[in-house]
């Protein structure tokens, strides 16, 4: 499905289950896809709990840029397509998520979009090597609650416990998240079924 935003075309792909409980959208980080592993078996793990999963890729990535620009202009795109899909969906609760960026964009919009929670996956806490540079002002500024999933080993930080709803630190992980793919499907999955 193609939503269309000021950014150009956004691809959504849905993964629909008879009589969800809730809808579950996720996206990539900056220069990566919805096919990553970990967002792959966070689908997988969440349709087999009864939750649609909306895979969207953002505008900025269909038409080539591997940097979202602006971040009002990533937000108001993605608002867009989350729109389009609740008016599709009306009535089912929505939790939205991503990777990396993908995370930030979730956590900006949350309330806007009116969305239950926020799974951030691999969130950036700061570019590497610049930990004075934190954003754990957008965790904390989400209004809903967020479930963060980080390796110990991510160059971009780990947040405090204090910043999200409930933070899980998988050792061994970097910011691929690609160790144990199906673990971060598990703690997701198990998570988001309390907002349906």
């Amino acid at each position: 499905m193609q939503v269309m935003t000021p950014r150009g075309p956004a691809l959504v792909q849905v993964d629909e289950v008879a009589d969800a409980r809730l809808l579950l959208v996720l996206t990539h980080g900056s220069a990566g896809t919805v096919e990553a592993p970990d967002l792959l078996a966070v689908r997988d793990a969440a349709v087999a709990a009864g939750v649609s999963v909306a895979r969207v890729t953002q505008a900025f990535r269909v038409a080539g840029a591997r940097a979202p620009g602006p971040a009002e202009r990533q937000d108001e795109a993605w608002e867009i397509v989350l729109d389009e899909l609740r008016a599709a969906r009306p009535g089912l609760p929505v939790v939205q998520g991503g990777r990396s960026n993908g995370a930030r964009v979730a956590c900006r919009t949350a309330k806007a979009v009116g969305a239950a929670a926020v799974v951030a996956l691999a969130f950036p806490l700061h570019p590497p090597g610049k930990p004075e540079r934190s954003r754990a002002g957008e965790l904390r500024g989400a209004g809903v609650d967020v479930l963060v999933v980080n390796g110990d080993r991510d160059p971009f930080g780990v947040p405090d416990a204090g910043d999200a709803a409930r933070l899980v630190v998988l050792p061994g992980e970097g910011h691929e998240l690609r160790r144990d793919p199906a673990r971060v499907g598990e703690v997701v999955a198990e998570w988001i079924v309390r907002y349906a």
